[in-house]
């Protein structure tokens, strides 16, 4: 797609906007639809997006896959110590109330911490999916 400049100009503008709305997607979620999980397709997407219109390396340059999977292992592992912190309180495994000593002001930080690792974890998810299958029977794939 090196030929179709408008093409890689309007995909750098519209991918700004898809990250900006994963951040919105990640934070409205504690209040309404939305939260970690969606917000981490909406990542996700917008880079394989960014892989489509500028290519697999290009996109593999911007996020290598030593950062895809630490994120995978980080978003589980921030997960559990949401969980391990509230059982270190006195509470029961992922027991927000907790986390503060006002309960609703606990559930909250318990809510966007756990969703803060979910979302981490889907984006690292599903680009190490689509590398894997994008990259597969290439020669530049870093992939065995």
């Amino acid at each position: 797609m090196k030929d179709y400049l408008v093409l890689r100009v309007i995909a750098k503008m519209i991918i700004a906007f898809m990250l900006v709305f994963a951040l919105y997607v990640q934070f409205h979620g504690d209040f309404g639809p939305g939260g970690g999980f969606q917000a981490g397709v909406i990542a996700a997407a917008s880079i394989i997006f960014y892989a489509i219109i500028y290519g697999l390396p290009a996109a593999r340059r911007v996020v290598p896959d030593w950062l895809v999977e630490t994120m995978v292992a980080a978003g589980v592992l921030l997960f559990a110590l949401v969980g391990v912190a509230g059982m270190l309180l006195g509470g029961n495994y992922l027991d927000y109330f907790v986390l503060h000593a006002d309960p609703v002001e606990g559930q909250h930080r318990g809510i966007f911490w756990v969703e803060a690792g979910v979302f981490i974890t889907v984006a690292g998810v599903m680009l190490k999916i689509f590398y894997l299958f994008a990259g597969w029977g290439r020669e530049e794939s870093t992939e065995p």
